[in-house]
């Protein structure tokens, strides 16, 4: 795999990651970094399909939780995934 390719799939964990903390279903996650990302639905079910098999437990808790989780607006959505972004780009040497 190359670098970019490599950066490129760690900048999806890590957004992933920022979701989860948010407390975001998978769905939830792949519109969002579809709709403010411009990351492929694909591209983030892999990558949480993935990130669920190397963390099982961690899923499994996850889950349950979400059954009685309080949902965001679309509007606080939106402004969480830009902040996420603005984050991830100041590390990214191409900004």
């Amino acid at each position: 795999m190359a670098d970019s390719d490599a950066s490129y799939i760690h900048m999806v964990q890590h957004l992933i990651e920022k979701c989860l903390i948010f407390r975001m279903t998978k769905e939830e996650c792949m519109d969002a970094l579809s709709k403010h990302a411009n990351i492929s639905p694909v591209i983030t079910s892999t990558v949480w399909t993935e990130l669920e098999k190397e963390n099982k437990e961690f899923f499994e808790t996850y889950a349950q939780s979400q059954r009685d989780k309080d949902r965001m607006s679309e509007e606080e959505t939106s402004q969480m995934i830009q902040q996420m972004i603005s984050e991830s780009s100041k590390g990214d040497p191409k900004n």
